[in-house]
Protein backbone atom coordinates (compact mmCIF):
# COMPACT_ATOMS: atom_id res chain seq x y z
CA UNK A 1 0.00 0.00 0.00
CA UNK A 2 1.05 3.41 -0.38
CA UNK A 3 0.84 6.04 3.12
CA UNK A 4 0.71 9.49 2.68
CA UNK A 5 2.34 12.06 4.98
CA UNK A 6 -0.26 15.35 5.02
CA UNK A 7 2.08 18.01 6.80
CA UNK A 8 -0.16 20.77 6.56
CA UNK A 9 -0.28 24.55 7.80
CA UNK A 10 -3.07 24.57 10.58
CA UNK A 11 -4.80 27.75 11.85
CA UNK A 12 -5.67 27.51 16.18
CA UNK A 13 -9.33 27.63 15.59
CA UNK A 14 -9.85 28.07 12.40
CA UNK A 15 -11.27 24.29 12.30
CA UNK A 16 -13.26 25.24 9.04
CA UNK A 17 -10.36 25.88 7.13
CA UNK A 18 -8.35 23.00 8.56
CA UNK A 19 -10.97 20.66 7.79
CA UNK A 20 -10.88 21.59 4.35
CA UNK A 21 -7.41 21.38 3.92
CA UNK A 22 -7.05 18.23 5.01
CA UNK A 23 -10.03 17.45 2.45
CA UNK A 24 -8.31 18.69 -0.59
CA UNK A 25 -5.10 16.71 0.70
CA UNK A 26 -6.82 13.44 0.87
CA UNK A 27 -8.01 14.43 -2.35
CA UNK A 28 -4.52 15.06 -3.81
CA UNK A 29 -3.27 11.71 -1.76
CA UNK A 30 -6.08 9.52 -3.71
CA UNK A 31 -4.67 10.68 -7.04
CA UNK A 32 -1.43 9.39 -6.23
CA UNK A 33 -3.12 6.37 -5.66
CA UNK A 34 -2.52 6.42 -1.59
CA UNK A 35 -4.53 4.05 0.07
CA UNK A 36 -3.75 6.22 3.56
CA UNK A 37 -3.33 9.81 4.44
CA UNK A 38 -1.94 10.81 8.09
CA UNK A 39 -1.70 14.39 9.47
CA UNK A 40 -0.44 16.46 12.46
CA UNK A 41 -1.34 16.05 16.10
CA UNK A 42 -4.83 18.39 16.34
CA UNK A 43 -5.19 18.77 13.33
CA UNK A 44 -8.24 19.24 13.41
CA UNK A 45 -8.16 22.12 16.38
CA UNK A 46 -4.90 23.58 15.39
CA UNK A 47 -1.84 23.54 17.64
CA UNK A 48 -1.62 24.61 20.38
CA UNK A 49 -4.89 25.64 21.47
CA UNK A 50 -4.68 26.58 24.71
CA UNK A 51 -7.34 27.63 27.14
CA UNK A 52 -9.29 27.79 23.99
CA UNK A 53 -9.80 24.19 25.54
CA UNK A 54 -11.61 25.18 27.89
CA UNK A 55 -14.27 25.99 25.50
CA UNK A 56 -16.86 23.67 25.20
CA UNK A 57 -17.84 25.48 22.19
CA UNK A 58 -14.79 24.77 20.82
CA UNK A 59 -14.70 21.54 21.52
CA UNK A 60 -18.14 20.88 20.37
CA UNK A 61 -16.98 22.52 17.11
CA UNK A 62 -13.65 20.53 16.81
CA UNK A 63 -15.67 17.28 16.93
CA UNK A 64 -18.36 18.62 14.17
CA UNK A 65 -15.16 19.13 12.08
CA UNK A 66 -14.28 15.39 12.41
CA UNK A 67 -17.87 14.32 11.47
CA UNK A 68 -17.46 16.60 8.71
CA UNK A 69 -14.24 14.78 7.61
CA UNK A 70 -15.00 11.36 8.57
CA UNK A 71 -17.89 12.28 6.23
CA UNK A 72 -16.33 13.00 3.05
CA UNK A 73 -12.32 11.89 3.17
CA UNK A 74 -11.96 10.77 -0.22
CA UNK A 75 -9.85 7.88 1.56
CA UNK A 76 -9.15 6.44 5.37
CA UNK A 77 -7.23 9.04 7.67
CA UNK A 78 -5.47 9.15 10.68
CA UNK A 79 -6.33 12.70 12.06
CA UNK A 80 -5.04 14.33 15.29
CA UNK A 81 -8.55 16.03 17.24
CA UNK A 82 -9.42 16.81 21.05
CA UNK A 83 -11.89 14.23 22.51
CA UNK A 84 -13.94 13.89 25.22
CA UNK A 85 -13.22 11.90 28.24
CA UNK A 86 -16.41 10.47 29.63
CA UNK A 87 -14.72 8.95 32.81
CA UNK A 88 -13.12 10.09 35.49
CA UNK A 89 -10.11 12.68 35.48
CA UNK A 90 -10.02 15.75 33.13
CA UNK A 91 -12.54 16.21 30.38
CA UNK A 92 -10.62 16.17 27.39
CA UNK A 93 -7.88 13.79 25.80
CA UNK A 94 -5.05 15.09 23.24
CA UNK A 95 -6.35 11.82 20.29
CA UNK A 96 -5.63 11.03 16.93
CA UNK A 97 -8.73 8.69 14.86
CA UNK A 98 -8.42 6.44 12.67
CA UNK A 99 -10.97 7.05 9.92
CA UNK A 100 -12.25 4.82 7.66
CA UNK A 101 -15.96 4.33 4.71
CA UNK A 102 -16.88 7.13 6.62
CA UNK A 103 -16.40 5.97 10.45
CA UNK A 104 -14.31 6.16 13.35
CA UNK A 105 -13.07 2.90 13.27
CA UNK A 106 -10.56 3.67 16.47
CA UNK A 107 -8.46 6.55 18.61
CA UNK A 108 -5.57 6.53 20.36
CA UNK A 109 -5.17 9.11 22.83
CA UNK A 110 -1.47 10.67 23.95
CA UNK A 111 -0.16 9.04 26.77
CA UNK A 112 2.63 11.60 27.75
CA UNK A 113 1.49 15.20 28.19
CA UNK A 114 4.59 17.48 28.66
CA UNK A 115 4.75 20.21 30.94
CA UNK A 116 8.08 21.81 30.63
CA UNK A 117 8.91 24.70 28.11
CA UNK A 118 6.03 26.43 25.63
CA UNK A 119 4.29 22.97 27.27
CA UNK A 120 1.32 22.84 29.35
CA UNK A 121 -0.72 19.42 28.59
CA UNK A 122 -1.25 18.19 31.54
CA UNK A 123 -3.15 21.57 32.52
CA UNK A 124 -6.14 20.15 29.70
CA UNK A 125 -5.66 16.52 28.79
CA UNK A 126 -6.02 13.07 30.85
CA UNK A 127 -3.28 10.72 29.78
CA UNK A 128 -3.84 7.21 27.35
CA UNK A 129 -5.33 4.51 29.46
CA UNK A 130 -4.88 1.76 26.22
CA UNK A 131 -2.48 1.27 23.53
CA UNK A 132 -4.10 -0.96 20.76
CA UNK A 133 -2.35 -1.33 17.48
CA UNK A 134 -5.25 -0.88 14.40
CA UNK A 135 -5.35 -3.34 11.81
CA UNK A 136 -4.86 -1.52 8.20
CA UNK A 137 -4.50 -3.12 4.79
CA UNK A 138 -3.54 -6.62 6.73
CA UNK A 139 -0.79 -4.41 8.46
CA UNK A 140 -0.28 -3.88 12.27
CA UNK A 141 0.27 0.06 12.89
CA UNK A 142 0.91 1.43 16.26
CA UNK A 143 0.25 5.00 16.91
CA UNK A 144 1.47 7.47 19.04
CA UNK A 145 1.30 11.11 19.34
CA UNK A 146 3.91 13.10 19.51
CA UNK A 147 5.69 13.25 23.11
CA UNK A 148 4.85 9.76 22.95
CA UNK A 149 8.17 8.73 21.43
CA UNK A 150 10.29 11.23 23.35
CA UNK A 151 10.96 9.15 26.22
CA UNK A 152 15.07 8.41 25.62
CA UNK A 153 16.74 10.13 28.26
CA UNK A 154 20.25 9.34 26.86
CA UNK A 155 19.33 11.50 23.77
CA UNK A 156 17.44 14.60 25.61
CA UNK A 157 19.19 15.16 28.90
CA UNK A 158 15.19 16.19 30.23
CA UNK A 159 13.01 14.46 32.42
CA UNK A 160 12.13 10.26 32.10
CA UNK A 161 8.84 9.27 32.01
CA UNK A 162 7.89 6.40 34.00
CA UNK A 163 5.71 5.23 31.33
CA UNK A 164 7.04 4.03 28.11
CA UNK A 165 4.03 4.08 24.93
CA UNK A 166 5.92 2.92 22.49
CA UNK A 167 7.47 -0.16 24.67
CA UNK A 168 3.84 -0.62 25.61
CA UNK A 169 2.95 -0.79 21.80
CA UNK A 170 5.14 -2.87 20.76
CA UNK A 171 4.34 -5.79 23.00
CA UNK A 172 1.31 -5.49 20.95
CA UNK A 173 3.48 -6.58 18.03
CA UNK A 174 2.98 -3.79 15.65
CA UNK A 175 4.53 -4.12 12.26
CA UNK A 176 5.14 -0.10 11.31
CA UNK A 177 4.70 2.61 13.55
CA UNK A 178 2.98 6.32 13.06
CA UNK A 179 3.81 9.09 15.23
CA UNK A 180 1.61 12.65 14.53
CA UNK A 181 3.38 15.65 16.09
CA UNK A 182 3.15 19.28 16.64
CA UNK A 183 6.62 19.52 17.30
CA UNK A 184 7.67 23.40 17.38
CA UNK A 185 10.90 24.62 15.09
CA UNK A 186 14.13 25.07 17.50
CA UNK A 187 18.22 25.61 15.96
CA UNK A 188 19.51 22.28 15.84
CA UNK A 189 16.46 20.09 17.16
CA UNK A 190 15.50 18.37 13.37
CA UNK A 191 18.64 16.09 14.32
CA UNK A 192 17.43 15.54 17.79
CA UNK A 193 14.04 14.58 16.19
CA UNK A 194 15.81 12.14 13.76
CA UNK A 195 18.42 10.53 16.73
CA UNK A 196 15.54 10.50 18.58
CA UNK A 197 13.51 8.30 16.15
CA UNK A 198 16.57 6.31 14.86
CA UNK A 199 16.85 4.75 18.28
CA UNK A 200 13.24 4.54 18.89
CA UNK A 201 13.18 1.97 15.83
CA UNK A 202 16.60 0.41 16.65
CA UNK A 203 15.35 -0.29 19.74
CA UNK A 204 11.79 -1.78 18.89
CA UNK A 205 12.74 -3.16 15.43
CA UNK A 206 9.88 -1.77 14.12
CA UNK A 207 9.56 1.19 11.26
CA UNK A 208 7.92 4.62 12.39
CA UNK A 209 6.11 7.18 10.11
CA UNK A 210 6.53 10.60 11.75
CA UNK A 211 4.18 13.12 10.83
CA UNK A 212 4.74 17.16 11.82
CA UNK A 213 3.06 20.37 11.70
CA UNK A 214 4.24 23.08 9.65
CA UNK A 215 3.94 27.20 10.51
CA UNK A 216 3.74 29.60 12.75
CA UNK A 217 0.92 29.79 15.43
CA UNK A 218 2.11 32.84 17.57
CA UNK A 219 4.96 32.51 19.13
CA UNK A 220 5.94 28.86 18.12
CA UNK A 221 6.86 27.78 14.36
CA UNK A 222 6.36 24.50 13.14
CA UNK A 223 9.50 23.63 10.53
CA UNK A 224 7.86 20.26 8.91
CA UNK A 225 10.64 18.31 8.10
CA UNK A 226 7.82 14.88 8.25
CA UNK A 227 10.07 11.49 7.80
CA UNK A 228 9.79 8.06 7.33
CA UNK A 229 12.56 5.61 8.79
CA UNK A 230 12.73 2.12 8.47
CA UNK A 231 13.76 -0.72 11.27
CA UNK A 232 16.83 -0.11 11.22
CA UNK A 233 16.90 3.70 11.78
CA UNK A 234 17.78 4.32 7.98
CA UNK A 235 16.11 7.19 6.58
CA UNK A 236 13.84 6.56 3.79
CA UNK A 237 11.60 9.90 2.94
CA UNK A 238 11.42 13.18 4.07
CA UNK A 239 8.98 16.38 3.48
CA UNK A 240 10.15 19.78 3.28
CA UNK A 241 11.46 22.37 5.61
CA UNK A 242 9.25 24.92 6.60
CA UNK A 243 6.47 24.49 3.70
CA UNK A 244 3.63 22.42 3.37
CA UNK A 245 4.32 19.46 1.95
CA UNK A 246 2.73 16.19 0.63
CA UNK A 247 4.79 12.76 0.65
CA UNK A 248 4.57 9.36 0.26
CA UNK A 249 5.77 6.30 1.48
CA UNK A 250 5.08 2.66 -0.60
CA UNK A 251 4.60 0.07 2.25
CA UNK A 252 5.24 -3.74 1.16
CA UNK A 253 4.80 -6.70 3.48
CA UNK A 254 7.58 -9.54 3.28
CA UNK A 255 7.04 -12.81 4.57
CA UNK A 256 9.96 -14.35 5.87
CA UNK A 257 10.40 -17.82 7.98
CA UNK A 258 12.07 -17.23 11.22
CA UNK A 259 12.41 -20.85 14.00
CA UNK A 260 11.01 -20.39 17.20
CA UNK A 261 14.29 -20.78 19.28
CA UNK A 262 15.38 -17.35 17.62
CA UNK A 263 12.23 -15.99 19.17
CA UNK A 264 11.06 -17.94 22.05
CA UNK A 265 13.42 -20.52 23.68
CA UNK A 266 10.65 -22.24 25.78
CA UNK A 267 8.21 -22.77 22.77
CA UNK A 268 11.24 -24.07 20.51
CA UNK A 269 12.06 -26.89 23.52
CA UNK A 270 8.52 -27.64 23.00
CA UNK A 271 7.89 -27.52 19.51
CA UNK A 272 11.52 -28.45 18.38
CA UNK A 273 12.57 -27.76 14.67
CA UNK A 274 9.19 -26.42 14.00
CA UNK A 275 9.41 -22.76 11.79
CA UNK A 276 7.05 -20.15 11.76
CA UNK A 277 6.06 -17.52 9.08
CA UNK A 278 6.17 -13.67 9.49
CA UNK A 279 5.89 -10.24 7.60
CA UNK A 280 7.68 -7.60 7.87
CA UNK A 281 7.27 -3.67 6.59
CA UNK A 282 9.40 -2.60 3.38
CA UNK A 283 9.83 0.88 2.91
CA UNK A 284 10.49 2.98 -0.24
CA UNK A 285 9.93 7.15 -0.62
CA UNK A 286 12.32 9.69 -1.60
CA UNK A 287 14.08 12.41 0.27
CA UNK A 288 13.75 15.93 0.16
CA UNK A 289 17.33 17.94 0.81
CA UNK A 290 17.45 20.67 3.16
CA UNK A 291 20.07 22.63 4.89
CA UNK A 292 21.66 22.31 8.16
CA UNK A 293 22.69 25.30 8.61
CA UNK A 294 21.87 27.00 11.73
CA UNK A 295 21.34 30.59 10.08
CA UNK A 296 19.89 29.29 6.74
CA UNK A 297 17.08 27.65 9.45
CA UNK A 298 16.81 30.38 11.74
CA UNK A 299 16.30 32.78 8.50
CA UNK A 300 13.80 30.38 7.33
CA UNK A 301 11.81 30.05 10.29
CA UNK A 302 11.62 34.01 11.00
CA UNK A 303 10.37 34.33 7.28
CA UNK A 304 7.64 31.47 7.87
CA UNK A 305 6.96 32.66 11.53
CA UNK A 306 6.05 36.56 10.55
CA UNK A 307 4.11 35.87 7.67
CA UNK A 308 1.77 33.21 9.63
CA UNK A 309 1.55 35.66 12.22
CA UNK A 310 0.33 38.50 10.48
CA UNK A 311 -1.84 36.67 8.05
CA UNK A 312 -3.84 34.47 10.70
CA UNK A 313 -3.75 37.93 12.39
CA UNK A 314 -5.57 39.33 9.61
CA UNK A 315 -2.83 41.82 8.97
CA UNK A 316 -1.72 42.44 5.63
CA UNK A 317 0.64 45.24 5.85
CA UNK A 318 3.93 45.55 8.48
CA UNK A 319 5.41 49.24 9.57
CA UNK A 320 9.27 49.27 10.74
CA UNK A 321 11.11 51.90 12.30
CA UNK A 322 14.62 51.95 10.88
CA UNK A 323 17.39 53.59 12.79
CA UNK A 324 20.12 52.93 10.39
CA UNK A 325 21.07 50.21 12.68
CA UNK A 326 21.23 46.01 11.94
CA UNK A 327 18.25 45.10 14.05
CA UNK A 328 15.85 47.23 12.61
CA UNK A 329 17.53 46.35 8.72
CA UNK A 330 17.15 42.18 9.49
CA UNK A 331 13.92 43.04 10.81
CA UNK A 332 13.06 44.60 7.70
CA UNK A 333 14.55 41.92 5.36
CA UNK A 334 12.39 39.33 6.83
CA UNK A 335 9.29 41.28 6.11
CA UNK A 336 10.01 41.84 3.17
CA UNK A 337 10.90 38.00 2.70
CA UNK A 338 7.43 37.17 4.43
CA UNK A 339 4.78 39.53 2.45
CA UNK A 340 6.25 41.12 -0.12
CA UNK A 341 8.08 44.78 -0.54
CA UNK A 342 4.87 46.09 -1.60
CA UNK A 343 3.27 45.34 1.98
CA UNK A 344 6.21 46.79 3.81
CA UNK A 345 6.96 50.39 5.31
CA UNK A 346 10.07 51.75 6.99
CA UNK A 347 9.82 55.04 8.46
CA UNK A 348 13.39 56.45 9.79
CA UNK A 349 12.79 59.00 12.70
CA UNK A 350 16.09 60.84 13.50
CA UNK A 351 16.33 63.00 16.59
CA UNK A 352 19.55 65.79 16.70
CA UNK A 353 21.67 62.91 17.97
CA UNK A 354 21.29 60.78 15.18
CA UNK A 355 24.68 60.34 12.69
CA UNK A 356 24.05 61.55 8.82
CA UNK A 357 25.38 57.90 8.19
CA UNK A 358 22.00 56.13 10.14
CA UNK A 359 19.89 58.24 8.09
CA UNK A 360 21.28 57.39 5.39
CA UNK A 361 21.93 53.67 5.98
CA UNK A 362 17.85 54.05 6.21
CA UNK A 363 17.42 55.12 2.97
CA UNK A 364 19.70 52.69 1.29
CA UNK A 365 18.36 49.65 3.69
CA UNK A 366 15.00 50.76 1.68
CA UNK A 367 15.90 51.85 -1.25
CA UNK A 368 17.52 48.12 -1.49
CA UNK A 369 14.28 46.51 -0.55
CA UNK A 370 12.31 48.30 -2.53
CA UNK A 371 10.06 49.46 0.02
CA UNK A 372 7.61 52.52 1.20
CA UNK A 373 10.45 54.80 2.75
CA UNK A 374 9.30 58.02 4.90
CA UNK A 375 11.77 60.09 7.52
CA UNK A 376 9.88 61.92 10.34
CA UNK A 377 12.21 63.99 12.38
CA UNK A 378 11.61 63.93 16.23
CA UNK A 379 13.23 67.40 17.46
CA UNK A 380 10.01 69.46 17.27
CA UNK A 381 8.16 66.49 19.64
CA UNK A 382 11.22 66.34 21.72
CA UNK A 383 11.40 69.80 22.48
CA UNK A 384 7.41 69.66 22.80
CA UNK A 385 8.38 67.58 25.95
CA UNK A 386 11.05 69.40 27.26
CA UNK A 387 8.65 72.37 28.20
CA UNK A 388 5.57 70.27 29.03
CA UNK A 389 7.90 69.08 31.41
CA UNK A 390 9.91 72.09 32.47
CA UNK A 391 7.76 72.77 35.81
CA UNK A 392 7.34 68.89 36.91
CA UNK A 393 11.63 68.27 36.16
CA UNK A 394 13.11 71.51 37.07
CA UNK A 395 16.27 71.79 39.45
CA UNK A 396 17.73 67.91 37.93
CA UNK A 397 19.83 67.26 35.82
CA UNK A 398 18.99 65.44 32.33
CA UNK A 399 19.17 61.73 32.17
CA UNK A 400 18.10 58.72 30.82
CA UNK A 401 14.81 59.85 31.20
CA UNK A 402 14.79 62.16 28.06
CA UNK A 403 16.63 59.27 26.01
CA UNK A 404 13.61 57.22 26.66
CA UNK A 405 11.22 59.97 25.31
CA UNK A 406 13.35 59.73 22.57
CA UNK A 407 12.42 56.24 21.87
CA UNK A 408 8.99 56.51 23.01
CA UNK A 409 8.18 59.56 20.55
CA UNK A 410 9.26 56.90 17.89
CA UNK A 411 7.34 54.10 19.53
CA UNK A 412 3.82 56.67 19.64
CA UNK A 413 5.22 57.72 15.34
CA UNK A 414 4.77 54.02 14.47
CA UNK A 415 1.87 53.29 16.40
CA UNK A 416 0.10 55.94 15.36
CA UNK A 417 0.81 54.92 11.56
CA UNK A 418 -0.46 51.66 12.75
CA UNK A 419 -3.81 52.92 13.78
CA UNK A 420 -3.94 55.32 10.60
CA UNK A 421 -3.11 52.46 7.95
CA UNK A 422 -4.05 49.52 9.95
CA UNK A 423 -0.43 48.29 9.70
CA UNK A 424 1.24 46.16 12.00
CA UNK A 425 4.46 47.54 13.81
CA UNK A 426 7.12 45.43 13.89
CA UNK A 427 9.32 45.63 17.06
CA UNK A 428 13.03 45.45 16.01
CA UNK A 429 14.60 44.53 19.27
CA UNK A 430 17.21 41.61 19.71
CA UNK A 431 17.30 38.74 22.74
CA UNK A 432 20.43 40.12 24.48
CA UNK A 433 19.04 43.54 24.84
CA UNK A 434 15.56 42.10 25.79
CA UNK A 435 17.39 40.08 28.06
CA UNK A 436 19.46 42.73 30.22
CA UNK A 437 16.64 45.30 29.79
CA UNK A 438 18.57 47.51 27.33
CA UNK A 439 15.08 48.60 25.73
CA UNK A 440 12.76 50.89 26.38
CA UNK A 441 8.92 50.48 27.75
CA UNK A 442 6.28 52.02 24.87
CA UNK A 443 9.25 52.74 23.75
CA UNK A 444 11.52 50.25 20.81
CA UNK A 445 9.79 48.01 22.39
CA UNK A 446 6.47 49.31 21.23
CA UNK A 447 4.97 46.68 18.32
CA UNK A 448 2.24 44.01 17.68
CA UNK A 449 5.59 40.92 17.31
CA UNK A 450 8.97 41.21 18.10
CA UNK A 451 10.43 39.80 14.96
CA UNK A 452 13.80 38.90 16.25
CA UNK A 453 13.68 38.79 19.65
CA UNK A 454 14.95 35.12 20.51
CA UNK A 455 18.67 35.87 18.29
CA UNK A 456 21.32 37.23 20.34
CA UNK A 457 23.16 39.94 18.77
CA UNK A 458 25.63 38.05 17.27
CA UNK A 459 23.30 35.96 15.53
CA UNK A 460 21.66 39.07 13.94
CA UNK A 461 24.49 40.03 12.29
CA UNK A 462 24.92 36.04 10.64
CA UNK A 463 21.43 36.05 9.37
CA UNK A 464 22.29 40.10 7.96
CA UNK A 465 25.55 38.59 6.02
CA UNK A 466 23.46 35.70 5.21
CA UNK A 467 21.04 37.62 3.80
CA UNK A 468 23.29 39.90 1.67
CA UNK A 469 24.66 36.28 0.53
CA UNK A 470 21.93 34.87 -0.81
CA UNK A 471 21.12 38.09 -2.43
CA UNK A 472 24.23 37.96 -4.04
CA UNK A 473 24.18 42.09 -3.47
CA UNK A 474 24.57 44.02 -0.47
CA UNK A 475 20.39 44.18 0.52
CA UNK A 476 21.55 45.05 4.04
CA UNK A 477 24.80 48.16 3.78
CA UNK A 478 27.79 46.66 4.66
CA UNK A 479 28.00 50.19 6.45
CA UNK A 480 25.44 48.85 8.97
CA UNK A 481 26.61 45.45 9.57
CA UNK A 482 30.00 47.10 10.16
CA UNK A 483 29.55 50.12 12.24
CA UNK A 484 29.19 49.75 16.06
CA UNK A 485 25.99 49.13 17.47
CA UNK A 486 24.59 52.44 19.23
CA UNK A 487 21.26 53.56 20.18
CA UNK A 488 21.93 57.19 19.36
CA UNK A 489 20.02 58.77 22.00
CA UNK A 490 22.82 61.13 23.22
CA UNK A 491 25.99 62.26 21.64
CA UNK A 492 28.51 59.33 20.79
CA UNK A 493 26.71 57.19 22.40
CA UNK A 494 27.66 53.18 21.93
CA UNK A 495 25.84 49.74 23.42
CA UNK A 496 29.37 49.17 24.55
CA UNK A 497 29.13 52.09 27.53
CA UNK A 498 26.43 50.28 28.83
CA UNK A 499 26.99 46.70 27.82
CA UNK A 500 30.06 43.93 27.88
CA UNK A 501 30.47 43.36 24.27
CA UNK A 502 28.09 41.47 22.61
CA UNK A 503 30.35 37.98 21.57
CA UNK A 504 30.94 38.20 25.79
CA UNK A 505 27.13 38.90 26.49
CA UNK A 506 25.86 36.33 24.37
CA UNK A 507 28.21 33.86 25.43
CA UNK A 508 26.76 34.33 28.95
CA UNK A 509 23.11 35.05 28.43
CA UNK A 510 23.56 31.45 26.18
CA UNK A 511 24.88 29.75 29.02
CA UNK A 512 22.45 31.18 31.72
CA UNK A 513 19.72 31.69 30.14
CA UNK A 514 19.36 27.81 27.14
CA UNK A 515 21.62 25.72 29.34
CA UNK A 516 20.84 26.90 32.29
CA UNK A 517 24.16 27.13 33.91
CA UNK A 518 25.13 28.47 36.97
CA UNK A 519 26.68 31.23 38.05
CA UNK A 520 30.25 29.77 39.14
CA UNK A 521 29.68 27.38 36.13
CA UNK A 522 29.58 30.53 33.60
CA UNK A 523 32.58 31.72 34.94
CA UNK A 524 34.63 28.99 35.00
CA UNK A 525 34.12 28.81 30.82
CA UNK A 526 36.62 31.79 31.21
CA UNK A 527 34.59 35.08 31.76
CA UNK A 528 35.50 37.28 34.78
CA UNK A 529 32.73 36.96 37.66
CA UNK A 530 31.85 40.33 38.39
CA UNK A 531 30.73 40.29 34.51
CA UNK A 532 28.60 37.59 34.87
CA UNK A 533 27.61 38.64 38.18
CA UNK A 534 26.28 41.88 36.65
CA UNK A 535 24.74 39.85 33.65
CA UNK A 536 22.92 37.98 35.86
CA UNK A 537 21.60 40.61 37.82
CA UNK A 538 20.25 42.50 34.84
CA UNK A 539 18.70 39.69 33.66
CA UNK A 540 16.63 38.93 36.65
CA UNK A 541 15.26 42.44 37.69
CA UNK A 542 14.33 43.18 33.75
CA UNK A 543 11.40 40.76 34.11
CA UNK A 544 8.61 42.98 34.43
CA UNK A 545 9.84 44.81 31.14
CA UNK A 546 10.00 41.26 29.37
CA UNK A 547 6.44 40.74 30.25
CA UNK A 548 5.38 43.79 29.14
CA UNK A 549 7.06 43.12 25.89
CA UNK A 550 5.48 42.19 21.95
CA UNK A 551 5.40 37.86 21.37
CA UNK A 552 8.60 37.36 19.79
CA UNK A 553 9.24 34.12 17.12
CA UNK A 554 11.26 31.27 18.66
CA UNK A 555 13.77 29.46 17.60
CA UNK A 556 16.21 28.46 20.11
CA UNK A 557 16.14 26.13 22.83
CA UNK A 558 14.78 28.24 25.21
CA UNK A 559 13.44 31.59 24.62
CA UNK A 560 11.52 35.26 26.79
CA UNK A 561 8.09 34.09 26.21
CA UNK A 562 5.53 31.19 26.87
CA UNK A 563 8.38 28.98 27.98
CA UNK A 564 9.42 31.71 30.20
CA UNK A 565 7.68 31.45 33.41
CA UNK A 566 9.37 33.74 36.28
CA UNK A 567 7.67 36.23 38.79
CA UNK A 568 8.31 39.19 38.24
CA UNK A 569 8.03 40.22 41.87
CA UNK A 570 10.42 38.44 43.86
CA UNK A 571 14.18 39.05 45.52
CA UNK A 572 15.75 35.85 45.15
CA UNK A 573 19.39 36.49 43.37
CA UNK A 574 21.43 33.96 42.17
CA UNK A 575 25.08 34.17 43.11
CA UNK A 576 28.44 33.35 42.56
CA UNK A 577 30.77 32.33 44.69
CA UNK A 578 34.03 32.78 43.02
CA UNK A 579 35.70 36.29 44.36
CA UNK A 580 36.32 39.30 41.38
CA UNK A 581 40.14 38.75 39.95
CA UNK A 582 40.00 41.85 37.96
CA UNK A 583 41.33 39.93 34.94
CA UNK A 584 40.11 40.46 31.39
Amino acid sequence: MKIALGQINTTVGDITANVEKMLDFANRAKTAKADLIVFPELAVAGYPPLDLLLKDSFIQANLEGVHRLKERLAIPAIVGFVDINPGKGKHLYNACAFIEDGAIKAVQHKTLLPTYDVFDEDRYFQPASQHTPILFKDVNIGLSICEDIWTRGDILEKLSYQIDPLQLLSEKKPQLLINISASPFAVGKEHIRQELVKEQTRRHKLPMIYVNSVGGNDQLIFDGRSFVMNERGELIAMGKAFEEDLIFVDVELAAHEESFKSANEAEAKIAPGKVRKETAVKLTGTIEEFSADRTVNTLAALVLGTRDYMRKCGFQKAVIGLSGGIDSAVTAAIAVKSVGKENVMGIAMPSPFSSQHSIDDARELAESLGIEFHIIPIEPAMKAYDTMLADLFQGRERDVTEENIQARIRGAILMAASNKMGHLVLATGNKSELAVGYCTLYGDMCGGLAVISDLPKMMVYDVARYINEEAGKAIIPVSTIDKPPSAELRPNQLDQDSLPPYVILDGILHAYVEQRRKPDEIIRLGYRPEVVQDVINRIDRNEYKRKQAAPGLKVSSRAFGMGWRMPIAQRFQEKASVPATGKP
